[in-house]
Order: C-alpha cells, then sequence, then structure tokens
C-alpha cells in the first residue's frame, strides 16, 4: 500500500480485549501502517495498562499508548485522533475499536485489492448480506435496521450501517474538518454517514466478520435512539444547516491527548 497510514483505536473500558485486539497486527497487517495509536477515553478499569503491557511485548515500537485529558466521548476520541493523522501528515486514518468485535483482516483485504485508491472512505458494515454476526441479539438487530432505513430514506442512498468500528478514511476529505460541530459522543458515526451523503464523499460499505463475547456495552439503547432520531431531524430539516450546526452537548476549543509511557 502506498502512502501512509494511521491505525486510530479508540479504547474505553476494553482491559480484556484490547491485548487481543493488538495481537491483530501481525506482521501483513502491519505493513498497511505507519503509526499505531491505542487512545484510552479515560477508561475506568486497566485498559491503559493492559494496552501498554500488549505495546511492549510486542517490541517493535510501533503501537503509542495515549489518553485523553477528558473523557471526550467516542466522537471525540475520533476528532483528536483525526486531528493528528492530519498533524503529522498522514494520507489516510483508519478506525478499529479496542473492544475486539471487528477484525481488522476485513479491512486489510480491501487495501491489498486497491480498493481504497478511488475512494474517500471505506465503512464496515454488520448488515452488509455478506457479512457474519456472532452473539449480536435478535433485537438489536431489528433496531438497526429500522435505524438503517430511516437514515436511508433521509439521505436518499442506502445505507448498511451507521457505525461499526471499523473504517478507513482518506484524510484529505478531513482536512476542512467539517465534523468539529458533530456529535462527541456514539451517535458521532450517524453524523459522518450523513456528511459524507450530503458532501458526496465517495464511500463503500464493506463485510465484516463481527463477534460479542466477553464486551461490556457501553450503549444506552433508548437515549442514544432518542439522540439519533433528534439529529436526523434536524438533517431532514436542513441538510446544510446540519452540517454547519454544532451537535454537542459541550463545545471545546481542542481535544487533546497525553501520551503514556
Amino acid at each position: 500500500m502506498s502512502g501512509s497510514a494511521l491505525l486510530f483505536i479508540p479504547a474505553y473500558n476494553c482491559a480484556p480485549q484490547i491485548p487481543r485486539v493488538l495481537a491483530q497486527m501481525d506482521a501483513a497487517a502491519a505493513r498497511h501502517f505507519a503509526e499505531i495509536v491505542v487512545v484510552d477515553n479515560r477508561s475506568t478499569d486497566d485498559t491503559a495498562a493492559a494496552a501498554l503491557a500488549a505495546a511492549a511485548a510486542r517490541g517493535d515500537g510501533l503501537v503509542k499508548v495515549v489518553r485523553n485529558r477528558e473523557n471526550y466521548g467516542l466522537g471525540g476520541s475520533h476528532k483528536a485522533a483525526f486531528a493528528y493523522a492530519l498533524e503529522r501528515g498522514h494520507d489516510s486514518v483508519a478506525v478499529l475499536h479496542g473492544d475486539d468485535q471487528g477484525r481488522l483482516a476485513d479491512l486489510t483485504a480491501l487495501l491489498d485489492a486497491g480498493e481504497h485508491e478511488n475512494r474517500d472512505c471505506l465503512l464496515g458494515a454488520r448488515f452488509h448480506p455478506q457479512s457474519h454476526l456472532l452473539g449480536y441479539s435478535r433485537f438489536r438487530t431489528f433496531g438497526n435496521r429500522v435505524f438503517n432505513g430511516a437514515f436511508s430514506l433521509a439521505a436518499g442512498r442506502r445505507l448498511l450501517d451507521l457505525g461499526a468500528g471499523l473504517n478507513f478514511y482518506a484524510t484529505r476529505i478531513l482536512a476542512d474538518r467539517f465534523y468539529l460541530g458533530f456529535a462527541d459522543d456514539l451517535t458521532f458515526n450517524y453524523c459522518m454517514i450523513l456528511a459524507h451523503c450530503q458532501l458526496r464523499h465517495r464511500f463503500r460499505f464493506f463485510p465484516i466478520a463481527w463477534s460479542e463475547s466477553d464486551q461490556i456495552s457501553n450503549v444506552r439503547l433508548v437515549s442514544q435512539a432518542k439522540r439519533a432520531l433528534g439529529l436526523l431531524a434536524r438533517y431532514r430539516l436542513s441538510p446544510r444547516g446540519f452540517l454547519a450546526g454544532d451537535h454537542r452537548t459541550a463545545a471545546r476549543e481542542a481535544y487533546v491527548w497525553d501520551e503514556l509511557t
């Protein structure tokens, strides 16, 4: 793969899983990335310590572990990582959630095939016809499909997933920082997918293998559903206004982390 890529791993309370996530980074996968950054979002367990131990055990110096100065939420962690990728001059940034539900190999197979070369982003989709789900409840599957349908109608394009935790972005589309006013919580990805549609980014959904075993969900389904519907209503009212608006509960000038050693 040509160019310089950052792999960003957001992590919150996933101490048992983060060593397994880093273990996915074998030689075949590692050659795609110039840097790997695990971003601990102020976890209340030993996530940071587990990530540091796993990074040290690799012995290759490829993995950096950082901690957000505040709990910025998943969206805030994305914003910090996007800013870092731009500052470091990376051509692309990949996202793999630290809870070990997705497989990095599903993305690197596309990179090997050059699928990223004429795309602005590649988006993993749990509900792609070729995806494989293990341990995901029928209730949550049904709920996600309903929201996928609602967002698809609003965006005028079939959307297979609103955020599965395995994505790839060309940094050229991030340079104007259109995402800074997006929600800092888990609905950040909902804002992103609507922006991709409105800004006519060239994106493709790809199938993934996704599993749920010992993970602890941080999703509060009812409150997240209400926030998602609120975002969707604002987008339907004015797509351009949605992109220009600030959807955060608290505005921040910067999203800053500190490197851990």
